[in-house]
């Protein structure tokens, strides 16, 4: 678990989850984006103040009706939120208008692949939260990664990311495979290999028009997921190139690129979210937030078709906090709503709507997807999947540069190999290339 030294900015999720008896994980996926910069806030109309929240794709918050709800208890209240879609288009976005002084929404989400930099770099452009909560509420860890080493906290967690395997059973039984989850579970149990060889048998008889995974890129990120070191040692030095971790989720991801099963598309474009509504691609892999992302984008089409399996190897992917910049005209108004929507209570409303698995440890006993939400996805035992992954994560850090890193290698390298024909070594270069601009050297 992470202490209050640089090297110690861990993502200590082994211990963290440790006191998990039941749960799931939490939301990032995408809505459309939004764009819009905050106009200072405001008085909405009858003289309402009109908070404004800029968060990445679908936290839940306006599917459970939290918004609608904030505002009934508060009728002075107005709630605007700004969905930008892709997180690498919203950090740098969310940067510019913090060193600007303004623009800033009065409430803004924070990636955790972000929370480092903004911890180190940004810390006094946020509001101490701590100061304003009982800590005790969230995971230590949590609380820890958006702490400075003075003891500022700058955000208070919304969830965290623990993975499985989605998969569509109709796809899965046209092509002649096994459908079961649990006998899925144990043919990729261990090797994200297995996984892809299972992808090669389903390209044999898959359905017309279908591939077995989303893209490579899915399944780098979820590998990754599931390392003990991703881009940086634990004392902070960056160390992205000698990785074991990347070099083996590199590995993995290049077996799906140069083959075809992938149908290459870039996660949280538009053309993914159709690829979900159609039926393209068989797999994907699924942290928790990933359920409400694909009940919003397969829609009605994909009820009782998906299914949820273990992922071959316990992982993390993804987890959030909201901030407050100083910035804000109403921060008092923006720090309350932002105490009540990662309170236990919304985050287990938040849960029981898309499976987005808390970060507050007194939500986790009564945890329970919607009943909707287990009959979209063929009765799968949605809790328990996503809580024995959790408890299984390894510890990674998470570096100032993390995101352009993972971008850099997911968007420039594995695309131009998958999509653009490059070999590995190449697509290796490219992405490098682009590493050391971002990291200066």
């Amino acid at each position: 678990m992470r202490t209050s030294t640089r090297g110690s900015r861990r993502l200590m999720a082994l211990a963290a989850v440790a006191a998990l008896t039941t749960g799931l994980l939490a939301g990032c996926a995408e809505d459309s984006d939004d764009g819009s910069a905050n106009d200072g806030g405001g008085n909405g109309g009858g003289g309402k103040t009109t908070l404004t929240i800029g968060t990445f794709g679908t936290f839940g918050y306006k599917q459970a009706g939290l918004y609608d709800e904030y505002m009934k208890l508060h009728p002075d209240i107005s709630i605007k939120e700004n969905v930008t879609t892709r997180t690498d288009v919203y950090w740098p976005k969310v940067l510019t208008r913090l060193q600007a002084g303004s623009g800033a929404d009065d409430i803004q989400a924070i990636e955790v692949m972000n929370i480092t930099e903004a911890v180190e770099t940004q810390a006094d452009k946020f509001v101490d939260l701590g100061k304003e909560v009982d800590k005790s509420q969230w995971l230590d860890w949590k609380n820890q990664q958006a702490t400075t080493k003075d003891g500022k906290q700058i955000g208070l967690g919304t969830d965290i990311g623990p993975m499985a395997i989605c998969y569509r059973k109709d796809l899965f039984e046209k092509a002649g495979l096994e459908t079961d989850r649990t006998k899925l579970a144990e043919q990729w149990k261990g090797d994200w290999g297995k996984y892809v060889d299972l992808g090669k048998q389903y390209m044999k008889k898959a359905p017309s028009g279908t591939k077995f995974v989303d893209s490579a890129s899915s399944v780098y990120n979820a590998a990754l997921g599931g390392a003990p070191e991703r881009y940086y040692k634990d004392d902070g030095t960056v160390d992205w190139d000698k990785s074991e971790g990347v070099k083996k989720a590199w590995d993995v991801a290049m077996d799906v690129a140069t083959s075809n099963m992938s149908a290459k598309l870039k996660q949280f474009d538009k053309p993914w979210d159709q690829g979900y509504a159609n039926g393209t691609f068989a797999t994907v892999a699924c942290p928790a937030w990933m359920i409400g992302y694909i009940l919003e984008k397969s829609g009605d089409a994909g009820k009782g078709k998906w299914d949820v399996a273990a992922a071959p190897t316990a992982a993390n992917w993804g987890g959030s906090f909201l901030g407050v910049p100083t910035s804000g005209k109403h921060q008092k108004e923006a720090i309350a709503l932002a105490k009540w929507l990662t309170a236990p209570e919304q985050q287990a409303k938040v849960f029981a709507k898309q499976a987005s698995f808390p970060s507050t440890p007194s939500a986790y006993s009564s945890l329970k997807p919607a009943a909707a939400t287990t009959e979209y996805f063929s009765n799968a035992p949605i809790t328990e999947i996503f809580s024995a992954s959790a408890k299984t994560i390894p510890s990674q850090y998470f570096g100032i540069k993390d995101q352009p890193i993972n971008t850099a290698l997911t968007d420039i390298g594995i695309l131009q190999v998958e999509q653009k024909g490059k070999t590995p070594d190449e697509g290796w270069d490219a992405a490098s290339k682009e590493i050391k601009d971002v990291l200066g050297q």
